[in-house]
């Protein structure tokens, strides 16, 4: 609706993850340098956490914009089931044919994919997001799996990716072997004041609209990451109300008391932000 109005080629606050919007903050950075060595020097296991909408998707988008040609993907999003299910999910985004196949003979055949993979020079990653919710017994099956390999390297490079409560989960006891098999745990952190400035104006010289005369103040700033405690999404969810709301007062100036008034228009009744889940007080 606002795009014409300031100018913009495109939404510069979606929420769908972009990875031509990844501001690359020192954690994100570091985030998408961890997963880069995990895979590349198979690893076979690498985990990464932080909170919900902190970007942890937009860094792995990220990572396999960079090195696609070289990457066969697979994606597991549902985690909670049985182990023999999730197999058969990981079969099925790498392209295989798993239909009325029991536990042994997928494991066969994931087991020659890979092989191929690998005399093709291809890594080959299995992406697994909210990780959190993965049994303990599924995890040890996972670890098993991730001894498909030959003389000298891993088959299967496998990146779990999840809230906090996956760091929890993955010391408990009776998943030592596997906690010993992963080279760190990357946490990726919420964004500070000045790197919710940078991120914002990031965006929007991404999306085409800095030199369009959309200016937020110093102020807004100050507004958008007390709101927003500096989590990402929630960044994006009130910087595209406040556009909304800059753009029906005819003003392309961005000031406290326009985020101010997008703050409440979020926290209307019926309105949801998500916001709740990581609120704090402000001092």
């Amino acid at each position: 609706m606002y795009e014409e109005f300031f100018g913009f080629k495109e939404l510069p606050f979606n929420v769908t993850p972009d990875p031509r919007f990844l501001y690359r903050s020192v954690s994100h950075r570091d985030a998408l340098a961890y997963i880069t060595y995990g895979v590349f020097q198979r690893k076979g296991f690498v985990a990464m956490t932080g909170e919900v909408g902190v970007g942890k998707t937009t860094v792995v988008g990220a990572f396999i914009d960079l090195f696609e040609p070289s990457l066969e993907v697979a994606f597991v999003f549902s985690t909670k089931f049985p182990f023999e299910q999730l197999l058969f999910l990981i079969c099925k985004d790498f392209g295989l044919s798993a239909d009325g196949l029991n536990k042994a003979q997928m494991l066969l055949l994931l087991n020659e994919f890979l092989i191929r993979q690998n005399e093709d020079n291809r890594n080959a990653v299995l992406i697994i997001d909210e990780a959190q919710n993965l049994s303990p017994e599924v995890l040890e099956e996972l670890r098993m799996l991730s001894n498909l390999e030959t003389r000298d390297r891993k088959l299967l490079q496998i990146m779990l990716v999840g809230q906090p409560e996956l760091e929890t989960l993955l010391n408990m006891n009776e998943l030592r072997q596997l906690r010993q098999r992963i080279p760190g745990i990357c946490r990726i952190s919420m964004l500070n004041r000045e790197d919710v400035e940078n991120y914002i104006r990031y965006r929007l010289d991404v999306a085409g609209g800095r030199g369009n005369g959309v200016h937020f103040t110093s102020d807004s700033f100050d507004e958008i990451y007390h709101y927003s405690n500096g989590i990402p999404r929630l960044i994006n969810i009130l910087c595209d109300r406040v556009l909304l709301v800059a753009y029906v007062a005819d003003t392309r100036v961005v000031d406290g008391r326009l985020v101010r008034e997008g703050i409440r228009d979020l926290e209307s009744p019926g309105v949801s932000s998500g916001r709740h889940r990581v609120a704090k007080p402000r001092a």
